[in-house]
């Protein structure tokens, strides 16, 4: 189910100069169940609709009127990829390493199965980064280590005791560790 709801949220946009070839390449991924998020026509819609997501596959060819497919990658936050649709001839002049491209004539099938392939690594990149622990700061670490010791101090109680009873006020509070920690020294 996290899984799920980690595909969920990556989202697809669709970024070509000519309208017709955009809305054509919609209705793949639409007939393949996929939702397109947007479909643009410049790299500046494009920017706009990508500063709205958290995650996504934006599928665009090499040039738009304002700008290159490049230009547009350098503007795209971590839980996005590219692919670039274009003629073989265009891919050896511009093209770069890092960048997905299939080339022209497409094949519908080649497209959706990098976009489920993409998808795939967006959601476990996403999955990754939620699963790691938050680090806390120097400042953090020593208000939860001074709240743990004015604990100790006034209910005699060990180290580890004092961490359980944080804690266990925390989780009943639902606020973080540090939040409860404050809470810990305003009451003292």
């Amino acid at each position: 189910m996290e899984c799920l709801q980690v595909k969920e949220l990556i989202n697809i946009i669709v970024v070509f100069p000519k309208k017709e070839v955009a809305l054509k390449i919609k209705n793949i991924l639409v007939k393949n169940g996929y939702d397109v998020a947007a479909v643009c026509l410049t790299g500046a819609r494009a920017m706009e609709a990508v500063e709205r997501l958290e995650a996504g596959v934006l599928i665009c060819g090499i040039r738009f009127v304002d700008m290159v497919y490049h230009e547009l990658k350098e503007y795209l936050p971590d839980y996005f990829e590219m692919i670039v649709v274009a003629r073989r001839e265009q891919w050896q002049e511009y093209g770069e390493d890092d960048v997905a491209w299939l080339p022209l004539p497409m094949r519908g099938f080649d497209l959706v199965d990098l976009v489920a392939e993409m998808q795939g690594e967006i959601a476990r990149k996403l999955k990754r980064d939620r699963s790691r622990p938050k680090v806390r700061t120097a400042e953090e670490q020593n208000v939860i280590n001074h709240a743990k010791e004015l604990l100790m101090e006034k209910n005699g109680c060990t180290e580890e005791e004092a961490h359980r009873y944080l804690q266990k006020q925390s989780m009943d509070s639902g606020t973080n560790l540090v939040e409860t920690a404050y809470m810990v020294l305003d009451m003292f």
